[in-house]
């Protein structure tokens, strides 16, 4: 273990008796430069002040005024920390992206200590810094990847799921979010699953991206409504996944082990996928609606067997296409495919849903058309969980504005 006496570590806390508790568990264990803060803000400022970075963070992640989350950001950005541990009560699964995200920024991690701190699991975190000229980064430069850097992704849980809120024509309510996947590849920044999504399939993995993306999700929906934000979410699962007949009953015990309901949870089927085993695929798909998962079919109108499956497949969503709602305003030929989609929905009692909606022209055109739920950038554009709240309560709708 690093001697800390040499180690300047910074404790940001906005509990006062537990911010002395880590001082005082630090000098014990040596630490002689040490500095506080009661919340992110003024922890930046006093990173900012300094003007170097500091050995090691001790922070906490829910805190008033700039939360733990937006504070770790800021400091891998600006690199005003060498490392960061963090304190908190809260669900594993946001410690776990948090932890992740720090990583992506090139901070060294030494791990989640859960509430009340104790001199055992300090010590244990301590003893993995290493000072920064020690530290070797495994990063490559080069932007291609193979298979076994997707298996590495999946086992250091550097997939993380963002969220894109959806909410209501006609209240302007949050109603739900779609959870989007994103690859905080350390040494590359963010990736697009546009880049590896095919190649997750063709590795076998997606099914694993899917199970570590509804964890994900239902972990964030728990924070949530713990905060007094009870909404839906829709995660997406490719038709590989329903390749396996015991998909059905390992999905609904993910979440039911993470204490959510399956009816807070929207599948979304993209519907260009070929079905290759159609009685296989719809034998999963039955048994996931008997389990009260809702399924939605996503990118309606792009494929060749839209009307089939819509016959075929227990769905309870229908999600406009985002080619079809641009420009829609202005191209009749669009507007004539939402309206006769819109009017299909109703018939069918399914749930409808446009995504892409990123003008004020757009948001009104659907709303005339009677569509139930708009997401897209005109909204908001995917973000990490931990902001959803935040979102929720600055959230206006454009009438409201």
């Amino acid at each position: 273990m690093v001697s800390l006496s040499s180690c300047t570590i910074l404790v940001v806390e906005d509990h006062d008796f537990q911010r002395r508790t880590a001082l005082r568990l630090l000098k014990e264990l040596g630490a002689e430069k040490l500095l506080e803060a009661s919340n992110g803000r003024e922890a930046l400022d006093l990173l900012v002040d300094r003007g170097e970075p500091v050995d090691i963070i001790l922070c906490d992640l829910d805190m008033p005024e700039m939360d733990g989350v937006e504070f770790i950001s800021h400091v891998g950005v600006n690199q005003l920390a060498k490392a960061v541990a963090v304190v908190s009560a809260m669900d594993i699964s946001i410690l776990n992206t948090v932890e992740t995200m720090a990583r992506a920024y090139g901070l060294q991690v030494l791990g989640s200590i859960s509430k009340p701190l104790s001199l055992h699991d300090l010590t244990a975190c301590m003893a993995s810094f290493q000072p920064r000229d020690a530290f070797k980064d495994a990063y490559v430069t080069r932007t291609e990847f193979t298979a076994d850097d997707l298996r590495r992704g999946l086992k250091e849980r550097e997939f993380i799921a963002f969220f894109q809120p959806k909410v209501s024509f006609k209240t302007g309510e949050v109603q739900g979010v779609e959870a989007l996947v994103r690859w905080f590849r350390p040494g590359h920044g963010v990736i697009s699953p546009l880049y590896f999504i095919d190649h997750m399939e063709h590795a076998g993995l997606v099914t694993p991206l899917t199970e570590v993306l509804l964890t994900q999700t239902c972990g964030y929906l728990k924070a949530w409504a713990q905060r007094g934000f009870t909404i839906k979410a829709s995660v997406n699962v490719s038709m590989h996944c329903l390749e396996d007949t015991s998909i059905a009953d390992r999905l609904h015990d993910l979440v039911k082990e993470a204490d959510c309901d399956p009816r807070q949870i929207t599948l979304e089927l993209t519907e260009s996928e070929v079905m290759m085993d159609v009685a296989k695929v719809l034998n999963v798909l039955a048994r996931l609606r008997l389990k009260g998962f809702g399924l939605s079919i996503d990118d309606f109108g792009t494929g060749y067997s839209s009307l089939q499956q819509l016959s075929n497949v227990p769905f309870t969503e229908l999600k406009i296409d985002q080619s079809f709602v641009k420009d829609s305003p202005t191209q009749g030929r669009h507007r004539t495919i939402i309206e006769t989609s819109l009017d299909l929905a109703r018939k069918l009692s399914l749930r409808t849903v446009a995504e892409g909606v990123e003008t004020r022209a757009e948001w009104d055109l659907l709303k005339s058309q009677g569509c139930q739920q708009a997401q897209g950038f005109f909204i908001a554009r995917p973000m990490p969980g931990y902001q959803i709240p935040e979102w929720i309560r600055m959230w206006r709708a454009p009438e409201e504005c």
